[in-house]
């Protein structure tokens, strides 16, 4: 039978369920959070770099142009002139002959000073800014747009032993070129994050989907499977159960040793039976076959809390347990009754079967403006703070070593969990070990 399941899937175009595409949207969540931090990272480190080189590539210019004009100090000292473009200095052609004119661009200024720090001479583009301090070296000045400032000190050609300070070269240079150009990379980089998110999106989105297929199509064959077997199951379950009763309506048949055994037998059956229904239960709420829209209705809760608190008082009188309701409204909500049923069923069977001998069980029921709010709240054993979230997982059950002797298949609060989710209703857990549990149900009323 299982071959033949997996046949048929195989063949099929398999559909992602909505878990599977809250799945699916949340690994192209992170995909694209890896990506884009990627891409964010090496866009910043390659920005950086540009502007690296933009800069040492600046700093050279003005060093190659400073060291070329530092040769004009003599010149401009004995001109003491600021406009240092004087005949005297043209060659035969009318063009100036120095060694540091053909360096010099449209956006740099030479300055030429003394060794007392006063101007002699300047050549260039006038660039208006203060600067005090004459140490050596680079700087940047925080203009509009920033200027890079060179400053070299010379000393005396003659004698340079004596370090004797001769005068000093300063060079700038307006940065409006260097910050155009980033400025631009810039742009580059956020119109290619754009683009990237894009492609990045789409090829996600394909990729997700492709390698969500297998585990989907696994899920669907184990779905399958668990609704299949679990019904072919009950005939044999059935077979030995009628006989097991036959058995018992003739206890003069029976012979006294095997009544054990049979009464195991009994206990064993039902219990299969119960897991066997549960089984199916949710085989069919994962392949949405439970909740069709002519099985809904209005309901009214409180009579429904009311018959279920009824019947739950039988199996916590033998434990000497208080149940108690509490109705502040009467609210209607939308859905299937005998689901709904089985929820606060198991709610408060789940209840008793924590709760010691001698303990409270109140159930409450109010409403606000779009929620009707149940709450089951006990005086049991309580839940360990880390094990909380693992409450609705199937087959998974509070501290097996304190519960081994509780009957139980550990799937009663992933029954609640799928039938509050059918309804488009939230369910919640506060818990603390040794003071009880107290589970909280939402469910949307129906307005007037």
């Amino acid at each position: 039978m299982a071959w033949v399941i997996a046949s048929n899937l195989s063949k099929s175009n398999i559909r992602l369920s909505p878990q599977f595409q809250r799945l699916r949207w949340q690994l192209l969540g992170a995909f694209l959070a890896v990506m884009m931090a990627i891409n964010f990272v090496s866009n910043f480190l390659v920005y950086q770099f540009f502007s690296h080189i933009l800069y040492q590539q600046l700093d050279q210019k003005l060093k190659l142009l400073a060291n070329s004009a530092a040769h004009s100090l003599e010149i401009i000292e004995e001109n003491n002139n600021t406009d240092i473009r004087h005949d005297r200095y043209l060659d035969e052609d009318g063009d100036l002959d120095l060694s540091w004119q053909g360096l010099q661009q449209p956006n740099q200024t030479i300055e030429w000073f003394d060794g007392s720090q006063k101007l002699l001479g300047a050549s260039g583009k006038k660039i208006n800014f203060q600067i005090n301090n004459f140490t050596p070296g680079f700087i940047t000045l925080p203009e509009s747009p920033p200027i890079r400032v060179l400053i070299i000190t010379i000393y005396e050609q003659e004698n340079p032993q004596s370090k004797h300070i001769e005068g000093y070269v300063r060079v700038t240079e307006s940065t409006e070129s260097i910050t155009i150009l980033l400025s631009q990379l810039s742009w580059g980089f956020a119109i290619g994050f754009f683009i990237t998110l894009g492609l990045i999106s789409v090829g996600g989105m394909w990729l997700t989907r492709q390698s969500l297929k297998p585990l989907a199509k696994s899920y669907e064959q184990l779905k399958q499977f668990t609704g299949d077997a679990s019904h072919e199951l009950r005939s044999p379950l059935t077979a030995i159960k009628t006989s097991v009763e036959v058995l018992q309506t003739h206890p003069e048949r029976i012979h006294p040793q095997d009544i054990e055994k049979i009464n195991s037998i009994v206990s064993a059956t039902n219990q299969m039976s119960c897991l066997i229904d549960d089984l199916l239960f949710l085989a069919r709420t994962d392949n949405d076959l439970d909740l069709l829209p002519q099985q809904t209705a209005v309901i009214p809760l409180e009579e429904l809390l009311e018959d279920i608190v009824t019947f739950g008082e039988i199996k916590a009188e033998k434990k000497k347990i208080k149940l108690q309701l509490h109705c502040l409204t009467k609210p209607l909500v939308n859905g299937n009754i005998f689901q709904l049923q089985r929820l606060f069923t198991n709610l408060i069977d789940n209840a008793i079967k924590y709760t010691e001998t001698g303990g409270d069980i109140n159930i409450s029921l109010k409403t606000s403006e779009e929620w009707a709010i149940v709450t089951v709240q006990d005086t049991g054993i309580g839940i360990k703070k880390e094990y909380i979230p693992f409450v609705f997982d199937r087959f998974w059950r509070v501290e097996k070593s304190r519960s081994s002797q509780i009957s139980g298949t550990g799937l009663g609060l992933a029954i609640a969990q799928s039938i509050v989710q059918h309804h488009q209703g939230q369910i919640l857990v506060e818990s603390e070990l040794g003071k009880g549990s107290c589970f909280i149900v939402l469910l949307p009323v129906v307005l007037d």
